[in-house]
């Protein structure tokens, strides 16, 4: 495929980053909670619930604070919003960061990602340092979308749409990657290659699998 590729086009959470959902578990088993609780009460009422309302700014942090705890309260714990706004943003993964070089010295790079409106920047991290290091990598892409700014959110077609207009590619010659499944879908049906993310090696060797391109040394 590797002639035909127009861009490869990433989200960042879970991507280029470590999964939040790592930070989520650990939370859960610090606070005795079962075991992707967080992740059940995101899943619950998907379009509407607090999560969803929140990266697309319908609410803002205070606001998802208590929405989320009476979401969560409502599938039996009781967790504050707030503290899972403080695990969303992880650590940068080098070797995917590379990656992402070598694949923009190739063609064109986008990045479409859920994120809130909270922290610094797109990062949604309330460190100086972190937020300046994340933003240096989305300065690498030639397009960004992010859902707290548009106002739409994955898996909705239209944000795959938009980010094909703006980097002027066919989707059926462009990869995405992202570590959920249900945002791959839209995608895989406007005939993109995707990849699920499910660990750094695993996607890295998908990847130089699916473009025939050596991205790590």
């Amino acid at each position: 495929m590797s002639n035909d590729i127009q861009a490869v086009i990433w989200d960042f959470g879970g991507v280029l980053t470590s999964s939040p959902f790592e930070a989520f578990n650990r939370y859960e088993a610090e606070k005795g909670l079962p075991k992707d609780f967080i992740r059940s009460v995101n899943a619950r009422n998907g379009d509407t619930n607090a999560w969803a309302k929140l990266e697309q700014s319908k609410v803002s942090g205070a606001e998802f604070d208590a929405l989320f705890r009476a979401e969560a309260e409502a599938m039996g714990h009781s967790v504050p919003g707030k503290d899972v706004l403080g695990l969303l943003s992880g650590n940068l993964r080098p070797r995917v960061v590379e990656a992402l070089k070598r694949c923009k010295a190739k063609v064109k790079v986008g990045c479409i990602t859920n994120n809130a409106p909270i922290g610094k920047g797109a990062s949604m991290t309330d460190s100086d340092e972190r937020a300046a290091e994340i933003a240096k990598v989305f300065e690498l892409f030639q397009e960004v979308i992010e859902s707290s700014k548009l106002g739409i959110r994955k898996p909705d077609p239209r944000i795959y749409a938009l980010m094909c207009e703006a980097l002027d590619v066919d989707p059926k010659h462009c990869i995405y990657i992202d570590d959920l499944g249900i945002n791959l879908k839209p995608a895989r049906a406007m005939g993109m290659t995707t990849i699920k993310a499910l660990n750094e090696d695993q996607l890295l060797a998908d990847l130089e699998a699916a473009t025939g391109w050596t991205l790590t040394d």
